[in-house]
């Protein structure tokens, strides 16, 4: 891979060492990719935040590249953390937790990362279109590529955190053009009513394409929010990078296969999202955190009723989403029901809390619950999650 001189000094160690650290993460990702030079970046956003999923040897790297005193080239954020601070009553109560995970975000700040601790970065700011990127998380990288028509491969907490201190990501994957055309053609010949049937056939057709693109053809005036549902699925079983769903989209021939998905693959798709029919002990909305029309919505569903006594309510957002949807957030919390900021339920300690059984209309969160947090889950709609949450 082709490095400039300024990019050589760098990587011989003449910026410091933290520098040299992100560059030969860099250039070790790039000649692993073919990749032919580095590509300066918008922003990056990166992964590997909560002290659940890092523990404690990615503590001491991130601490030891900050006391280097390099800062982030690009505007930067971090992805969820594993405690809510304002609501520390619903978290895990283990002082030595909330020690380690303050350590984590303190190293980041001192880099001159935003603690902005949200999955959804581009409800704060919008990246521009056609910018590259240098985004962890899958969902916001297939929300990004898919949605904002923005370019970003799927990086790693590392590479990501390289990226932002660098300023730049190797030419390589979806940041090509050729390597963002459509393989194969889906034909999606169930109705989609809501986000949960977004979410379904996401993780359908990611078990199913692996890595490859596709064009999903008989989507309806699909909603940014049924689209990020449908993203975060597909990447959650599957490893492409982008999807398209309007024409006239870039494809590697004329004549791409076809692949049908119907109202049985769909009723299969759902099936293997749940693993049990018991009672839940929490109903969790908000993978990807909300928008702020989504906290309006589920605010109206709510409006009147109480949570259960025996049910956690929890929906989970940014900051900067609670704050511009606090009339309606008052309305959730006055229910019963609890706003959570800065974490969500796969990254933080739910079995600790003593939830057995998690029902949610998150096709992520249904994928990834029974093993990263050892629960039983329900995968079910909005309404439905609302309705096993609440009294009349």
């Amino acid at each position: 891979m082709y490095l400039s001189r300024e990019e050589e000094r760098i990587y011989e160690g003449e910026k410091g060492w933290a520098y040299q650290v992100a560059m030969k993460i860099l250039v070790k990702l790039g000649d692993l990719f073919n990749a032919d030079r580095l590509i300066p970046i918008e922003s990056a956003h990166i992964s590997g935040v909560s002290y659940k999923t890092i523990g404690d040897a990615s503590i001491d790297f991130i601490e030891a590249l900050s006391r280097s005193e390099a800062k982030a080239r690009v505007e930067s954020t971090l992805n969820p953390a594993g405690i809510d601070y304002e609501h520390p009553e619903e978290m895990i109560g283990l002082l030595e937790i909330r020690e380690k995970q303050d350590r984590i975000i303190r190293a980041y700040k001192s880099m001159g990362i935003k603690p902005i601790l949200t999955c959804t970065p581009y409800y704060i700011k919008r990246p521009s279109e056609e910018a590259h990127l240098a985004w962890a998380e899958s969902s916001t990288v297939m929300y990004a590529n898919s949605v904002l028509h923005s370019w970003t491969n799927r990086e790693g907490g590392p590479s990501a955190l390289a990226a932002a201190l660098i300023g730049k990501t190797p030419n390589y994957g979806v940041h090509r053009p050729e390597n963002r055309r459509a393989d194969v053609i889906v034909k999606v010949e169930a109705e989609l009513k809501d986000e949960a049937d977004y979410g379904a056939l996401g993780i359908y057709v990611g078990r199913i394409l692996r890595d490859e693109i596709p064009f999903l053809d008989g989507l309806r005036h699909p909603s940014e929010s049924s689209l990020k549902h449908l993203g975060a699925a597909m990447a959650s079983s599957g490893m492409a990078s982008i999807f398209y769903y309007k024409t006239p989209y870039p494809k590697r021939s004329d004549k791409l296969e076809v692949i049908r998905v119907d109202a049985d693959d769909m009723r299969r798709a759902y099936e293997s999202l749940s693993t049990t029919s018991e009672k839940p002990d929490m109903v969790y909305i908000g993978c990807p955190h909300c928008s702020a029309e989504e906290i309006r919505n589920i605010a109206e569903k709510i409006k009147g009723r109480k949570v259960r006594e025996d049910v956690k309510l929890w929906i989970c957002t940014s900051r900067y989403v609670r704050e511009r949807a606090a009339e309606h957030v008052r309305m959730i919390e006055v229910a019963g029901g609890k706003v959570l900021v800065d974490t969500c339920a796969v990254v933080t300690w739910i079995k600790e809390l003593g939830v057995d059984v998690l029902m949610t209309n998150s096709a992520k969160t249904a994928f990834y619950a029974p093993t990263m947090n050892g629960v039983e889950t329900i995968y079910a709609s909005l309404d439905e999650c609302i309705e096993a949450s609440c009294s009349n």
